[in-house]
């Protein structure tokens, strides 16, 4: 008897529901396991994501952007050392003829379009539990249940660090900037929300393990002032607009993304696979791009190879590897640069920021490998 679904997805989350509409796009039958509601939606959620062009081309094409008051262009990326070291990004300069460096999105918007779409694919069927299918494609972030399932080492490296985020309402417009402030061995980043002539921004500040208990029992005006200070009062007076939430930031990977078990074959996509810093903001894009090469390794494959065959899966596996690989070490490499305490480490870091600023074509092409964007 042949089996009902093609693929199984696991996980409801924005790359999972991702992944399985890009699947079901080549017409092929998705058991999507994802709970009815969504994971972490509601007004409470504040998280926002920067989103490259690779990613909102991706997006685009699935019907699922959100509107432009939940999708905020940003034209202009500052970045500030900790002794006058500077870095300015604008997008029509780095890369002439695209209007933007990346897109603030909400993250609940996001995944009500992504619901919407699955919604009204009629290849895609909602479960509650695994289904069998010549592929399983395991989505569920990084603490993945799945994964440990199959057998899956989970290599990682604590940061002692956590991220906590939370939404500002500013005196001063964000005129569509994005601001990052390196410091003290913590890193806050002010990223532009609700639209161009918006003065919202959500907030994700990296800091270590104790500083963070501290920072988060604070009281709203005396949170706001911290901020204020760190940040030099660039946006002018800060109001918070949201509750606060935190969380232990890792390094990870694993030992392997693809296999086959019992003549099934199986792989891993974003935080399921991997995890990176979010100072550079790429977690997301990797894990859609993720899905994107899944997605175009499965077509594009010889039609005697079904889904689950372990030697197609591994075309894919090479293929995001080295990219996520890099974005790891990169991003790693700069957080352990602005970790090290002492004028010396300043000196040096702020030395290479000035120096990365006069660098042109350098310069140019890390723009645009941020940007998602491939070499001309």
């Amino acid at each position: 008897m042949s089996q009902a679904f093609d693929v199984c997805v696991r996980g409801g989350g924005i790359v999972g529901r991702a992944a399985a509409l890009l699947l079901a796009r080549d017409r092929l039958r998705v058991a999507l396991v994802a709970e009815p509601a969504l994971p972490s939606g509601g007004a409470s959620d504040v998280r926002a994501y920067a989103m490259n062009k690779a990613s909102r081309e991706l997006l685009l094409s699935l019907r699922s952007w959100p509107d432009a008051e939940h999708a905020t262009p940003v034209l202009a990326m500052n970045v500030h050392g900790d002794e006058g070291g500077e870095v300015n990004f604008h997008a029509p300069e780095l890369s002439p003829g695209d209007d933007a460096l990346a897109w603030i999105v909400d993250v609940p918007a996001l995944q009500a379009r992504l619901v919407e779409a699955v919604r009204y694919q009629p290849l895609i069927e909602l479960v509650d539990v695994p289904q069998p299918a010549a592929l399983t494609v395991i989505c569920e972030g990084k603490a993945s249940a799945t994964r440990s399932e199959f057998g899956v080492d989970y290599d990682v490296t604590p940061y002692a660090q956590q991220a906590i985020a939370c939404r500002l309402i500013c005196e001063e417009p964000h005129r569509q900037a994005a601001r990052q402030w390196f410091a003290d061995g913590e890193i806050l980043a002010f990223l532009p929300l609700g639209g161009p002539a918006g003065n919202l921004v959500a907030v994700v500040w990296s800091v270590p393990d104790e500083r963070a208990a501290r920072l988060m029992a604070l009281d709203a005006a005396s949170f706001t002032a911290r901020l204020e200070q760190v940040s030099h009062g660039a946006l002018g007076k800060l109001t918070l607009q949201s509750e606060r939430a935190a969380w232990p930031l890792q390094l990870a990977r694993a030992s392997r993304w693809v296999g086959n078990r019992a003549g099934q074959g199986w792989a891993l996509a974003g935080d399921a696979a991997h995890t990176v810093h979010p100072l550079a903001g790429q977690g997301l894009n990797l894990g859609l791009a993720d899905a994107a090469e899944l997605a175009a390794v499965l077509h594009g494959r010889e039609y005697w190879r079904g889904v689950g065959d372990e030697k197609l899966l591994r075309r894919y596996e090479r293929a995001r590897k080295a990219d996520v690989l890099q974005m790891a070490a990169a991003t790693d490499g700069l957080q352990q640069l602005f970790a090290q305490p002492g004028a010396p480490w300043q000196a040096l870091r702020n030395w290479g920021m000035k120096g990365f600023e006069r660098s042109g074509p350098l310069k140019a092409w890390v723009a645009r490998q941020a940007m998602g964007l491939r070499p001309h």
